[in-house]
């Protein structure tokens, strides 16, 4: 009797919500494959609807979403995107998710407080997800949250390219926390690599008891006197602190600021601060559309569908992520 050889044959497959369009068609366009037709609608009521329209069966999913505004809705849209791909017997589903939501809602500051960025793990955990791959969490230790694989890219590589091609001078990488060293170090070192001579500093700041998205900047401690400062972190949200800190290593003798920051998150009076502020460029990543009214020249965006793409490929054909940053994708 002849022996039966039995042919495996994996099937990539690459959806998006309304969260991510644009950002998913350029890693589509990086990946050279199609996106899958999705049907993605919401009812008068408010409830969302969602239908594949190829069969994933026996495929390895990848639905690509950010938690962008309306925030709540995008969540909502993916964890329903991947019940669906669940319950259609995909082999494999992956939550790609550029721009992790309640990232900063990771501990309990106070009393009677939630741990929201759990929560948004267990969701997706609940809804049938196998691995996530998300990029700059505010903090690393979210990873830790899942009881699953999570693949944690970077965009600091990237923004150190890119701003290493625009600077002259020494630099000095400034923190706008003391947390936020390491991201900091390592944006340092890769500009060495480059042949810059670079220091680093964070800014000492105070956030007021009971108060939202706001904290003051009170000292800067580093070597910034004559040099020029980049200010790195996850994200620019209301833009409060960032602009503050300019200001003060304006006035201890900085001779240009830039901001780098994966998340243009620009919520509120962002934009008009950054318009205002004493800063030469903002440089963020695409991890969340950027409206039209956000548009302002002072903001560059650099895309991150590259990094996307190839991370993808590499959790598609089961090859190491951590190479892709020499293990540095903290």
């Amino acid at each position: 009797m002849a022996s039966i050889e039995l042919v495996t044959k994996k099937r990539f497959m690459l959806v998006t919500g309304r969260g991510s369009e644009v950002l998913a068609k350029e890693v589509s366009d990086e990946l050279k494959l199609p996106l899958t037709d999705m049907t993605l609608e919401t009812f008068a009521n408010g409830e969302i609807y969602v239908r594949y329209g190829d069969s994933v069966r026996g495929a390895d999913v990848f639905i690509i979403q950010s938690h962008c505004t309306p925030i709540n809705d995008r969540i909502m849209e993916q964890l329903i995107m991947i019940d669906a791909a669940k319950r259609a017997s995909a082999k494999r589903i992956t939550a790609v998710i550029p721009f992790y939501a309640y990232a900063r809602q990771d501990r309990k500051a106070s009393g009677r407080e939630p741990i929201t960025a759990k929560l948004i793990a267990d969701m997706l955990m609940a809804a049938g997800v196998d691995r996530v791959v998300t990029v700059d969490l505010h903090t690393g230790q979210i990873q830790g949250f899942f009881n699953g694989p999570v693949d944690h890219l970077t965009a600091v590589p990237m923004l150190a390219e890119y701003l290493g091609s625009k600077i002259e001078g020494n630099i000095t990488v400034v923190s706008p926390d003391a947390g936020g060293g390491k991201r900091a170090r390592k944006f340092a070192t890769l500009l060495e690599g480059m042949g810059f001579d670079t220091e680093l500093a964070f800014i000492d700041k105070r956030r007021p008891k009971d108060t939202m998205n706001q904290a003051v900047a009170e000292e800067v401690v580093g070597d910034v006197d004559g040099r020029v400062c980049v200010i790195v972190d996850d994200m620019i949200d209301t833009a409060g602190t960032m602009c503050a800190a300019v200001d003060l290593l304006i006035s201890r003798g900085a001779t240009e600021v830039y901001m780098a920051a994966t998340h243009g998150v620009l919520s509120g009076p962002a934009i008009e601060r950054l318009e205002k502020a004493n800063v030469k460029e903002v440089v963020i990543t695409n991890t969340i559309p950027l409206s039209e009214d956000k548009q302002i020249d002072k903001i560059k965006v650099l895309s991150i569908a590259p990094v996307i793409a190839e991370a993808l490929d590499h959790v598609f054909e089961d090859a190491s992520i951590s190479e892709m940053f020499q293990g540095d994708n903290f």
